[in-house]
């Protein structure tokens, strides 16, 4: 104990200090006298995760439990490493079996035609790999760049009895050179490093590299098919629709005007960060995605569906795509509507006869390229759109992302639909604009926080609660203030100076410690005789709040940067000044994802001392809340159903290693599931008076109709003080839900019980269920 204590404290020093290469080598050194701590494992690995070394971290964090597997903080890091390690839709993908048995006809027919020497790029679990050799290739050969994916593809493959005969190397297949890897160039290439824009993952440019360097010159070159390489996928035809959304347009376009009382039109341009043009800075890719078969509140299609390119994958000549100067397409209106994206998915022709669909209606695990229309490309008047009109669009393939983007709108004839038009035309009324005079200053934020501001229940709710406390607060000081006066005056006989109660008081302190853009920091400012400070940390964030302060008539005193205050590596929870306490602090108790976030509690403690008396945190209490449902759908984005969707290949065992018990980014009002119970309380953390607060508890829930109880979404009420509360189950919130999985389903009949015994630990839930047997006393009844 003594040792590790040590150890820790002087970790801590170094990584103060950034001597990385020291404190590394410290614990390499703790690790050889003692290679057998859990402890030690643990906290390396903490280490390495924080430094960036995901897949170094997620090493020790498993060696910590396969020494110790109920070490709780070992498994917590893990599940946390896990989801950036083996990203969640390998799961959807392995269990997709039509996917699957697909690629093994493709690949059977071309080993059978001639082709048997492979290289599989970008193996994953090197499920295509083993295809290959079963069809009967000579030599497969397999590359794979995360470390993780290959070290579990090596693992897949000797379960499977073929490590010896399938060559995996841990390398990007751009780095690959002949004999170096591969001793000879190879008749067929497999791969499916494509994304749900097509080109995202690299296949183009993986491709060009192979026909260059890896992969036989292709029939057209040589004139034989017999001697000729060639490529799985062959072909892809992309496809196109624009489409009407409300879901997409509240994450990807402000649409109110004043949130909480704070105007928003005409200040400042806000923006999402996906975007069509390639020379923004903000945007990694130009789209986002969606399934759109389960978006909430569906879609309406706006136009035909229409093909946007095709690309031949065996065509040497790749390279040229990325060349080719953008190309516009001209697209008919179908229906009338408000143009919010155009989505887009693609037909993968695996070859002549077999291909795969990604489209909306597809049951694939796939989803679709989304490119939202932002208010900086179209007027206000071209988001109305009608038949007869046409959508003006621009594609591109200039850095190796499949661009489209939306160019404008050709209005042709009068709108004919009177009833159609003004609900459309109300729609639009919120819509801001860039058509002020002078231009608005630019601003990215990302689609939760443009949800969040388009919440206009959240900032009311937060505003009518601020409202209150400095309501309460001004009272008291008044109070306060009277009383004194009238000591003093008893004192004193008559009064020489000025009465306290006609002293203009000092300032009320609020502090906003929410996480990314938030505006609550104005709302509090605009309420009166309150010095609000923002934790914002992005410089053209607090740009914006400026902006948007002096446009709402906050001066710069009662609005300030709460960051710029703060000395470097100081904690964010401190005094506002020597002599000041906080009257309120704001803080984000629920991540967007659906779990509480973490050193919640931890904040809370801290915030609660620099309250002064009568202040509060808001939230002050949050409540979580659950159901029992049977959902496949959850089972299968979680882990791999045994052998049979990977056609009888053992992939499961070991990519389940990597499951979480939490599903999280769960839209519970879209997801496929049976519910099996009312909602019930789960869990209460109480922020403000923590005494009642306890680890775990014991819930019976009623079953209420017939299934297998598969996982418990669950979703919180916040409550801000004793009357007023939020939801993050709201129809409008820009919260997710989450959901514990259990190990194993538990059949159920109505009128069953099943206890669930739910535990918090360091901001992590966790939920374990039994069905409640004779005798068994269960937990607290729901």
């Amino acid at each position: 104990e003594s040792f590790r204590f040590t150890l820790f404290q002087w970790a801590n020093v170094l990584g103060s200090l950034s001597r990385v290469q020291d404190l590394f080598d410290c614990y390499e050194q703790a690790l050889d006298l003692f290679p057998d701590d859990e402890v030690i494992l643990n906290s390396m690995g903490e280490h390495l995760f924080r430094m960036g070394f995901k897949d170094e971290a997620a090493g020790h964090f498993y060696k910590a439990l396969k020494l110790k597997p109920d070490f709780t903080e070992a498994k917590e890091n893990f599940y946390r490493v896990a989801n950036w390690l083996v990203e969640r839709w390998h799961f959807l993908m392995l269990n997709d079996k039509k996917r699957n048995v697909k690629y093994q006809e493709a690949i059977q027919k071309a080993v059978k035609a001639g082709c048997d020497t492979v290289l599989d790029i970008g193996t994953g679990t090197g499920l295509l790999s083993m295809f290959a050799k079963k069809a009967g290739a000579s030599k497969v050969y397999a590359c794979e760049l995360s470390k993780t994916m290959y070290e579990l593809a090596c693992e897949v493959v000797s379960a499977n009895k073929m490590e010896g005969e399938i060559d995996i190397m841990h390398i990007k297949s751009l780095d690959m050179e002949i004999p170096k890897h591969i001793p000879s160039r190879v008749s067929l290439v497999v791969t499916e490093t494509v994304d749900a824009g097509l080109f995202g993952e690299g296949i183009v440019e993986s491709l060009v590299h192979a026909w260059k360097h890896l992969l036989l010159p292709s029939q057209g070159q040589t004139g034989c098919s017999s001697q000729a390489g060639r490529v799985i996928p062959a072909m892809a035809t992309v496809f196109g629709m624009a489409v009407e959304c409300p879901e997409i347009r509240r994450h990807h376009r402000v649409g109110v005007q004043q949130v909480g009382g704070v105007c928003l039109e005409g200040a400042v341009c806000l923006h999402g960060p996906v975007n069509y043009n390639s020379d923004n800075g903000d945007s990694e890719e130009p789209y986002t995605t969606e399934r759109m078969s389960r978006v909430p509140g569906g879609y309406t299609p706006l136009s035909e569906p229409f093909q946007v390119m095709t690309v031949n994958f065996n065509e040497p000549e790749l390279e040229g795509l990325c060349c080719q100067k953008p190309c516009r397409i001209t697209v008919p209106v179908s229906k009338s509507g408000i143009f919010d994206a155009i989505i887009s998915w693609f037909v993968l022709h695996l070859d002549d006869e077999i291909s795969l669909s990604t489209g909306p209606e597809e049951e694939t695990c796939w989803e679709q390229a989304v490119y939202p229309v932002h208010n900086s490309l179209l007027n206000k008047s071209e988001f109305l759109v009608q038949p007869k009109d046409s959508f003006i669009l621009e594609v591109s393939c200039q850095d190796t992302y499949l661009r489209i983007g939306s160019i404008s709108v050709i209005k042709e004839g009068p709108l004919t639909d009177v009833d159609n038009e003004a609900k459309l035309c109300s729609a639009l009324a919120g819509l801001q604009t860039t058509q002020a005079r002078t231009p608005q200053p630019p601003c990215t934020l990302e689609s939760s926080e443009i949800a969040l501001l388009n919440n206009l229940h959240y900032h009311d709710v937060f505003k009518r609660a601020l409202g209150k406390l400095v309501s309460s607060l001004r009272a008291r000081c008044e109070s306060q203030s009277r009383t004194l006066d009238a000591n003093s005056s008893r004192d004193c006989g008559k009064s020489q100076t000025e009465p306290r109660s006609n002293v203009t008081p000092d300032p009320l302190y609020v502090l906003d410690v929410s996480e990314g853009f938030s505006v609550l920091s104005l709302i509090a400012a605009k309420l009166g005789r309150v010095k609000a400070y923002s934790s914002v940390e992005k410089e053209q964030h607090q740009t914006a709040l400026k902006i948007l302060a002096e446009a709402n008539g906050v001066s710069k005193e009662m609005l300030q940067f709460w960051m710029s205050h703060l000395e470097e590596d100081t904690a964010i929870l401190q005094r506002p000044a020597t002599d000041k306490l906080w009257s309120a602090v704001i803080l984000d108790c629920v991540e967007t994802s659906g779990l509480i976030r973490e050193e919640l509690l931890e904040k809370a403690a801290l915030a609660r001392c620099l309250l002064e008396p009568g202040g509060r945190i808001f939230p002050g209490r949050i409540v979580m809340y659950g159901m029992l449902v049977d959902s496949d759908v959850l089972l299968q984005e979680s882990a791999v159903q045994g052998p049979e969707p990977t056609l009888g290949l053992r992939v499961a065992p070991s990519i389940n290693r990597f499951t979480v018990p939490v599903h999280i980014f769960v839209d519970l009002t879209t997801l496929p599931s049976v519910h099996l119970s009312q909602p019930v309380e789960l869990f209460s953390l109480d922020l403000m008076y923590p005494g009642s607060n306890c680890r775990s508890r014991e819930v019976t829930v009623q079953v209420c109709a017939p299934g297998r109880v598969t996982a418990v979404p669950f979703w919180y009420d916040v409550h801000l003080d004793d009357e007023i509360c939020l939801s993050t189950l709201a129809k409008d919130s820009h919260w997710k839900q989450a959901a514990a999985l259990l190990n194993e389903p538990i059949q159920v009949r109505e009128g069953d019980h099943v206890v669930l015994c739910v535990c918090h630990h360091k901001s992590s839930i966790s939920i374990t269920a039994r069905r409640q047997e004779t005798g068994d006393p269960g937990g607290a009844f729901q």
